[in-house]
């Protein structure tokens, strides 16, 4: 069932007032894609059953990562391929968080300040796990919003509860899987390694560096996952997730947006929220990413480059994780052969459409195949 609102919906009806929010190119560009995702403007193609003579337009997508429409496959693809790199060990979701203050910084170089706290992040568990002798692994997913599309740079972290020592044997940092580190002192070392990257970098005063040991920093922690096949559900909700999706936009009318949000400081109530239209799509822009920037990192055990040989090490010490993926997750895939009326895989291609130009009328009259008997009688709204 498709949203009656999207994200898309608002774009429309800000029109060339988006270029007074003083946004760059890559933001632009990024908007146009989004508002023109599944319509006639990127081509498609027309799709008719050989049995019913059903007629079905399609129109492509815009494939861009920060759009609403565009991310459920993409998901798919990416969590099934986790499923095959799964241990059976105790899991933690660990979260760094950026304090406010530097969130200036963080609109202005979003590539340095992003990546320093991945690095700080990875830097920081690794040294912990080294302490005890282990070498550890991390996969890292960075979002940069709050529940009402504020401002609030964070970085999740699957934590394996454990490591591999230097004979290649995996061991847990405590018998019962049931504690990773100390957050406070997780908090005061992740706070040390950020500052002292940042300051090589030079965008920042001295007195500033100085000022952001006055406070500490939030590092929190979640208790282990109950099984490793809830890692699978986790990444499924935080690995390709964009800053609002269009099921919580509730109405868009007279300029004006309203969405939905879990108010996190008030037992996670949903709460609803109005804003302007442009003030809207300015908070939205903050969250596009720089061209190019991996948001989703591996590291350590679990990075490309090590994991084809430690996992397998790993599983030959502690077993395989038994998991249906299909079965856990009870996924929809869309069949594209699959007709809507007769429910009999008989769609066929019978024209497609190119860029920026609608449908042929000799095409949408089916006056030319005679296979399909029954589409004279199909009306195309």
């Amino acid at each position: 069932m498709c949203p009656k609102v999207e994200v898309a919906h608002v774009l429309h009806g800000l029109g060339n007032r988006v270029e007074s929010l003083g946004l760059n190119t890559w933001q632009l560009r990024t908007l146009s894609a989004i508002g023109i995702c599944r319509t006639r403007a990127l081509g498609g193609h027309i799709d008719a059953c050989k049995e019913c003579g059903v007629i079905r337009i399609s129109y492509n997508s815009c494939r861009n990562r920060h759009c609403p429409k565009c991310q459920g496959s993409n998901r798919e693809k990416w969590i099934e391929a986790r499923v095959d790199e799964l241990l059976p060990v105790p899991y933690f979701h660990v979260v760094f968080t950026l304090p406010f203050v530097l969130n200036e910084l963080c609109m202005k170089y979003p590539e340095r300040m992003y990546g320093i706290l991945f690095k700080s992040a990875w830097e920081t568990l690794q040294e912990f796990a080294h302490d005890k002798g282990l070498k550890t692994g991390i996969i890292a997913v960075l979002h940069t919003w709050g529940q009402n599309l504020s401002f609030h740079p964070h970085l999740h972290c699957i934590v394996p509860g454990g490591g591999t020592d230097n004979r290649g044997k995996w061991k847990n940092i405590r018998a019962d899987g049931k504690f990773l580190f100390s957050v406070k002192a997780l908090s005061k070392m992740f706070r040390a390694k950020y500052v002292s990257l940042l300051r090589k970098e030079n965008i920042v005063s001295p007195i500033v560096l100085n000022n952001l040991f006055c406070n500490p920093w939030v590092v929190f922690a979640k208790r282990p996952f109950a099984h490793p096949a809830h890692v699978i559900e986790y990444l499924g909700r935080y690995s390709h997730k964009v800053a609002i999706s269009n099921n919580r936009l509730k109405d868009y009318s007279n300029n004006k947006v309203t969405f939905s949000y879990k108010d996190y400081r008030n037992a996670c109530k949903v709460k609803e929220m109005t804003l302007d239209d442009t003030e809207f799509v300015r908070r939205f822009a903050f969250h596009i990413l720089p061209k190019g920037f991996m948001k989703i990192r591996h590291y350590g055990i679990l990075s490309s480059t090590s994991k084809n040989i430690t996992i397998p090490r790993i599983r030959e010490q502690v077993g395989q994780v038994k998991i249906a993926y299909n079965d856990e997750r009870n996924l929809k895939v869309f069949n594209p052969k699959l007709c809507s009326c007769c429910g009999k895989e008989s769609m066929v291609t019978i024209e497609v459409i190119s860029p920026r130009g609608p449908p042929k009328p000799n095409v949408l009259r089916i006056a030319d195949y005679s296979a399909f008997s029954e589409m004279t009688r199909t009306t195309i709204s």
